[in-house]
């Protein structure tokens, strides 16, 4: 709006009598993707509208692309357990790839079957921890999607390699590609719903105008939301705890929390640095800003600060209760 009584005020359309605002000039400090301070000079006015904020000590989550709740290792086990008992394969699959790889939901949803199904991949060492992994490529090109068309590898756990390699050789991934539009084929989606719809378009494929892509859930990943919403939670709050709760992306936060957590045992014995798991998990997440890598760093000794003083406080909480019960016992 600003911007827009300036451009009245330069064509001569509106002049106000009296100035609209003040202007002064501020520094703003950032960091650039390399993790370099910067200041940048910027005019700024005295015009600003009130929101108030409640900020809610117990906060619980990462901001990635949004606020991110990671799971706990107990909770992921209530998960994975759930999905088992559900029995629905290609649901497992796809929330242990996304625990496992970090891959945001366009990205695991629109993985290729001739990848699974192709020559035999070499297995390397995995960046947080040497254990083997496979490494796909995704983004432009690859027929892979990930958001803001970036180019970014997953490392795929050998043990999640080889059960996503047999889910493409099983009879039920081959009668659902043989019902999907352009059939079984090395380009067709891995993971399809039992009519042989993708549970993501992938961009290229939502260019081209289709008539019998009828349901909005097929466009952005619906399905699958859906089944957290309508199976998933439900179980896992049925068999565990009532007030569980989380979202698909929260799986994304998941990963980056259990590669630190992995990590900072060796930074304690002193066998790597700090920094290097700053990088590693930055590469790992294809972080392009370090700054958001850092939260993941910062998340546990926050937590753990924020709940020190909740339970100091109720401790004292609990004496000053013990205090009042002893002064009534005298009284009475």
């Amino acid at each position: 709006m600003i911007d827009f009584y300036k451009f009245l005020a330069k064509a001569e359309y509106f002049i106000p009598e009296h100035p609209a605002w003040k202007t002064r000039q501020v520094n703003l400090a950032f960091k650039t993707i390399y993790g370099a301070q910067v200041v940048k000079n910027v005019e700024t006015t005295d015009l600003h509208i009130e929101a108030p904020k409640a900020n809610d000590a117990f906060r619980e989550t990462i901001l990635d692309g949004g606020e991110l709740r990671p799971l706990t290792s107990v909770e992921q086990r209530w998960l994975l357990d759930a999905l088992l008992a559900i029995g629905n394969t290609e649901m497992y699959l796809l929330h242990w790839f996304m625990i496992a790889t970090g891959a945001r939901i366009q990205t695991a949803c629109t993985l290729r079957v001739g990848f699974f199904l192709g020559h035999p991949h070499a297995f390397g060492g995995h960046l947080a921890g040497g254990r083997q992994v496979v490494k796909l490529k995704c983004g432009p090109g690859t027929l892979i999607d990930t958001k803001g068309g970036k180019h970014g590898i997953l490392h795929i756990p050998q043990a999640l390699f080889e059960a996503m390699r047999t889910y493409a050789h099983s009879d039920r991934a081959k009668t659902r590609r043989r019902a999907a539009k352009r059939g079984d084929q090395q380009n067709q989606y891995l993971f399809l719903t039992n009519r042989g719809q993708p549970y993501y378009l992938s961009k290229d494929d939502a260019r081209v105008f289709d008539p019998e892509h009828t349901s909005s859930y097929l466009c952005d990943g619906g399905t699958v939301r859906k089944f957290v919403s309508d199976r998933l939670l439900p179980a896992i709050r049925e068999r565990h705890d009532q007030q569980f709760h989380f979202k698909i992306h929260d799986l994304r936060a998941t990963f980056g929390m259990n590669c630190v957590d992995l990590l900072m045992p060796r930074v304690q014995k002193g066998e790597i640095t700090l920094s290097k798991v700053l990088g590693t998990v930055q590469e790992l997440m294809w972080h392009s800003s370090l700054q958001t890598t850092e939260r993941y760093l910062q998340y546990r000794s926050r937590m753990q600060v924020i709940y020190a003083a909740i339970d100091g406080y109720g401790e004292q909480v609990q004496a000053w209760i013990a205090g009042a019960n002893s002064l009534r016992g005298s009284d009475e």
